[in-house]
């Protein structure tokens, strides 16, 4: 249907372009080796592809459709099959966003409930030399979304979607670290976690809400406001046990400084459990109505803050926020398509903000599992380069640096486009 729709006839709207030799028209295929490097999750190995619909380049630099393909390899034990579909017309008058995902991770991190409230103990991290993989298990997750976003006038829109999510957690699988010696087994001793629920399960979420949207652009804003309130709720379809609401709240402001070549951004979030018992193991996903990344998990690490561990701060509610700088350097045009460089220095910070289970922490009373303290403010620090081509297809490298030593050293990601 997207095939027919790019050949069909297009509004005659490329006249108005203020540099029409600028504008994409057709087809355009962003075919690349899946090859990049995640501090969390090794070396990237694999292919991955891009393709915009520009149709006759009328509302360009936006496209009428995208899909998004990748099967990619870790080297740390994962590996992700993915594909993506995003259309303001295939339906008329409603955004769709789909995606279908598949993701595997044979040693997915797992460092306990509420942040500081948590020991971390970096000699246990993974030390194949004495057999332990301490914050590790191993976990399959099956995610199928659809998100469908309307006008309601002006900038102004709602939001609605479904999820069917399948998470498979257990016991670490790899020969060289003994299965037994994790958190996640000394959690299930503990009770901090159920035995009803130590396998993972299924969930149907449903989710409705409002969106402001004044973005000039999507992909990189020069100016405007993208702001979601979202309510997620998963009523006891599968589980017998567990049903729950998540309140979801996204604010990003893009302020130009110097024409669109210089930007302020900053995103301001909040996710938390509002009614019923959500599971230990859904409690990392953060909603959002665009994937950015393909891995929407926090907090810690690539998605929400930077250079900290992954999944270090998990609770029933979390509120975060990510400032910085994008820099234009210069523009170019090579093999027949346009291409700009870019830098943007960072800071984020974020915390735990309703505490998920503290008093069975408080109750194990041991030495590995709660540390005494409260819940602090987690920030980072960090910079970005990017290579961006046809304003869409953003390759992206950023490193942070934690400015606490218990949530990490210093984090790195080579993937595509802004986090937000």
């Amino acid at each position: 249907m997207a095939a027919l729709a790019c050949g069909a006839v297009f509004p005659e709207e490329a006249a108005a372009q203020e540099n029409p030799a600028a504008v994409k028209t057709g087809w355009n295929f962003g075919p690349l080796p899946a090859v990049g490097f995640n501090t969390d999750l090794g070396f990237q190995m694999g292919a991955l592809c891009d393709i915009y619909c520009y149709g006759d380049g009328a509302v360009y630099p936006e496209y009428y459709h995208k899909f998004n393909v990748e099967a990619s390899y870790y080297t740390k034990g994962s590996g992700v099959f993915h594909l993506f579909y995003d259309s303001k017309h295939l339906i008329p008058g409603v955004r769709m966003t789909a995606a279908a995902t598949y993701m595997t991770n044979r040693k997915y991190s797992f460092y306990g409930f509420n942040g500081a409230a948590s020991v971390y103990l970096p000699e246990l991290d993974s030390n194949a030399d004495e057999g332990v993989a301490f914050y590790n298990v191993r976990r399959d997750y099956l995610r199928i979304l659809a998100d469908f976003q309307g006008k309601i006038g002006g900038s102004w829109g709602w939001a609605a979607g479904l999820a069917f999510k399948d998470y498979r957690v257990g016991d670490i699988e790899l020969e060289q670290y003994d299965p037994h010696r994790t958190l996640y087994r000394r959690y299930i001793d503990s009770g901090i976690i159920d035995r009803d629920e130590m396998y993972g399960g299924m969930h149907l979420e449903m989710k409705a809400g409002v969106v402001y949207d004044s973005r000039d652009a999507e992909a990189a804003p020069s100016r405007g406001i993208w702001s979601e309130l979202c309510l997620i709720g998963a009523p006891d379809v599968f589980s017998g046990k567990y049903s729950y609401m998540k309140l979801s709240a996204h604010f990003r402001h893009y302020l130009p400084l110097w024409r669109e070549r210089v930007v302020f951004a900053y995103h301001l979030a909040y996710q938390g459990t509002i009614a019923g018992e959500a599971p230990f193991y859904v409690q990392q996903d953060i909603s959002t109505l665009y994937l950015r990344q393909i891995n929407s998990e926090g907090l810690g690490s690539i998605n929400t803050i930077r250079g900290t561990l992954y999944n270090r701060m998990v609770g029933d509610g979390y509120a975060w926020s990510n400032m910085e700088l994008r820099i234009k350097l210069f523009s170019f045009d090579f093999i027949g398509q346009h291409w700009y460089a870019a830098t943007n220095p960072f800071f984020d910070f974020g915390a735990v903000v309703q505490p998920y289970r503290l008093d069975r922490m408080k109750l194990a009373d041991a030495a590995d599992i709660y540390s005494g303290n409260g819940e602090r403010l987690h920030c980072s620090a960090g910079l970005g380069i990017k290579l961006a081509m046809n304003e869409n297809f953003i390759v992206s490298a950023e490193g942070a640096v934690p400015f606490s030593a218990n949530d990490g050293t210093f984090g790195m990601n080579i993937g595509l486009g802004y986090i937000f």
